[in-house]
């Protein structure tokens, strides 16, 4: 059941300020920060909003922090400055709090759910997850999806077993950033878009840097609708969505600028995400994914949650590896060690 967490002495006058400075600058359409609708009910913070905690939360997590030692599209790029999981998150973040103020949107409650919703992914980008997904179905019968998985993460694993207990709302925002079912909150919707804003303009730039695309390779009809530069097109791309969203009461991006943004993000997988610069090392991790996994389905790992079935020892040790102790796992199985 999830319940309110009532308002505490310490903290009433504190919440009753920011009831009152969102009555006058938030949109009605907003979410409101009081009260805390929680799984288990806990006193209010006397100086944070509810969402605040939230993200103080996901930020002291250790799968936040296992982020940065995790693919974003390159594996094990020769350079500092490729993007991993963590400087996508806060790149989609950074956009998604810009688009939240600009609408007169709950910003904390928008930042918490950018900065949680990747939290779930699997160690090598799209390829792990794809393993995972493949390897699962045919030895569980379920499917591996890192949205879901975030929210996991955040309910079961993280501390020890007993979860960040979140708002309902972040919660929802972190499962609904993507698949079929939007979020229940415009400040979820905003990530979900923004998401996709910040992923295909910052791959364009790291593809850029590695060569396997050249500027003359991207779609030329795209780019004069979105902009020649990273900047450019993200500015196209936000303003947009403002200016649509504002119309509709809701977040929507409009025809001609959406459109000439899926289009983009096909050209990425067409030619950048599963095109062979990033893939070059593509069959070599899938091996030893598979290897990992049979591995932990024959000898699953203690569990990391109460009452974790087989399945989910298996894959709550995996998704949580970052790339570089996958391949030391992968390392102590596979290669002979000395006498």
């Amino acid at each position: 059941m999830v319940i309110g967490s009532p308002d505490q002495t310490a903290s009433s006058g504190f919440a009753e300020r920011v009831r009152a400075a969102e009555e006058r600058q938030l949109s009605p359409l907003a979410a409101r920060s009081y009260p805390a609708w929680r799984q288990l009910a806990e006193p209010d913070s006397a100086h944070r909003t509810p969402f605040q905690r939230d993200r103080d939360r996901i930020v002291h997590t250790k799968a936040f922090r296992r982020l940065k030692h995790k693919t974003q599209v390159f594996i094990s790029p020769a350079g500092d400055h490729y993007r991993t999981r963590l400087t996508h998150t806060l790149e989609t973040c950074g956009i998604a709090r810009n688009v939240a103020r600009a609408l007169s949107l709950n910003e904390d409650l928008t930042e918490a759910i950018g900065l949680g919703h990747d939290l779930g992914h699997a160690p090598f980008g799209h390829i792990g997850e794809g393993v995972l997904d493949e390897r699962r179905r045919a030895r569980y019968g379920r499917p591996f999806r890192h949205n879901e998985h975030s929210l996991r993460v955040v309910e079961r694993l993280e501390r020890d077993g007993a979860g960040l207990n979140l708002t309902e709302q972040v919660r929802d925002g972190i499962l609904r950033h993507t698949g079929p079912e939007r979020s229940a909150s415009l400040e979820g919707r905003i990530v979900r878009v923004v998401d996709r804003i910040a992923y295909i303009n910052h791959d364009i730039d790291d593809a850029l840097r590695a060569g396997i695309i050249t500027r003359a390779d991207l779609p030329e009809a795209e780019i004069d609708v979105l902009g020649q530069t990273g900047s450019e097109r993200i500015e196209t791309l936000v303003a947009d969505l403002l200016a649509r969203s504002e119309a509709a009461g809701d977040i929507v991006q409009g025809e001609p600028v959406g459109a000439a943004m899926l289009r983009l993000r096909a050209f990425m997988f067409e030619h950048v995400y599963l095109g062979p610069g990033a893939q070059s090392e593509r069959g070599r991790i899938e091996r030893m994914l598979r290897v990992l996994f049979d591995h932990y389905a024959e000898h699953p790992p203690e569990p990391l949650a109460p009452g974790a079935s087989e399945d989910d020892r298996v894959v709550d040790y995996l998704a949580g590896m970052t790339d570089r102790y996958a391949i030391r796992a992968f390392s102590e199985l596979s290669v002979p060690r000395g006498f």
